[in-house]
């Protein structure tokens, strides 16, 4: 009982040690960022400026965990809207720096600033007049002297316990590349859908990209009667479309209103003959319609906002007036959710 009694107590200190060690490193790397935020100024400002200004490529390069940062931070910046590629440098130095135009931006990512590979294409970039900026840990370092603005990213030391592995380093250095991303993307005005396009393949693109017509029932889904069609056939109608409603159009096939279930709950409320009624004394005039090319979630917020109170239901016409589908809040809450 004394031994397991031992190794739980050992256990439990165990435990305790590994919580501390990861806060510490949390709190480390916390601390590199608020110190990294009191730095940031006109360097920034200025490598903001000539990224978002640019007509080329945004041209991310590093070697070792700083090649890393410098891929993510391309990939971010491509999602958002500015274009961007990893080039690394020694892939650079054996013909690929071919890649590289004078309208283009290079951001080099180096903690020490003092690489080989990296200080090799230096020069030759600087040949093709391009505007090169520097995240380095050095900003007394041979890329920052190289460089035509300098963002300091230096860290007062890394999380681990021996000061060694790029920890804080490269979250300090990937903030600062999120940073210049979110920044640019504001000064270029990309929108929500602009993101959209950018990821056509996830959720999000989905839901901001999927327009009124990829999801409207239209055909033999759509309901429809005429003016003169009497209330029992309408009823058929609703019941059989399964909408909860049907369109109501003249004889040109042009919509003059729609008929809901809200609209005979009231009627049968207020009179006694609706099935000898007709669907133009019965429906309600001045139906909601909604654009095919129109965005499902803004077909959606007109919907859920619409005055006196939310509707159900949109209609979607032709030129001519007359309707080609309808679309179901349901449709659009499967659809962007």
């Amino acid at each position: 009982m004394t031994e397991e009694k031992t190794r739980a107590e050992e256990s439990r200190a165990g435990d305790e040690e590994i919580v501390a060690l990861a806060r510490e490193v949390l709190e480390v790397e916390c601390a590199s960022l608020e110190a990294l935020a009191e730095r940031v100024g006109g360097a920034f400002v200025a490598a903001a400026r000539a990224i978002s200004r640019t007509r080329g490529t945004v041209i991310l390069s590093g070697v070792g965990k700083s090649g890393i940062v410098a891929r993510k931070i391309a990939a971010t910046f491509a999602s958002t809207g500015t274009p961007a590629a990893f080039l690394h440098p020694a892939d650079a130095a054996h013909g690929d720096i071919g890649l590289v135009a004078g309208s283009d931006v290079v951001v080099a990512v180096s903690k020490s600033g003092e690489g080989d590979e990296l200080l090799q294409i230096l020069p030759i970039l600087r040949d093709l007049k391009v505007t090169i900026i520097a995240i380095t840990g050095n900003p007394s370092s041979s890329l920052a002297s190289l460089s035509d603005i300098v963002l300091d990213a230096s860290v007062e030391r890394e999380a681990c316990p021996l000061d060694l592995v790029p920890t804080a380093s490269t979250t300090a250095a990937v903030a600062l590349g999120d940073a210049l991303a979110v920044v640019v993307m504001k000064e270029k005005e990309v929108g929500r859908e602009d993101f959209a396009y950018f990821h056509p393949g996830g959720a999000l693109g989905r839901r901001l990209l999927l327009r009124v017509r990829d999801v409207m029932h239209t055909g033999e889904e759509l309901p429809v009667v005429t003016e003169d069609t009497i209330m029992r056939e309408a009823i058929v109608e609703i019941a059989n479309k399964r909408l909860g409603l049907t369109t109501v159009v003249d004889r040109n096939g042009k919509l003059v209103g729609i008929l809901t279930d809200g609209d005979l709950k009231r009627i049968l409320i207020e009179r006694e003959d609706i099935l000898a009624a007709t669907a133009s004394e019965v429906m309600s005039r001045s139906p909601k319609t909604v654009g095919r090319d129109e965005l499902v979630a803004a077909a959606l917020e007109k919907m859920e906002t619409l005055p006196p109170s939310p509707i159900t239901s949109l209609v979607i016409v032709d030129a001519e007036g007359r309707p080609e589908g309808v679309i179901h809040i349901h449709d659009c809450l499967k659809a962007v959710r």
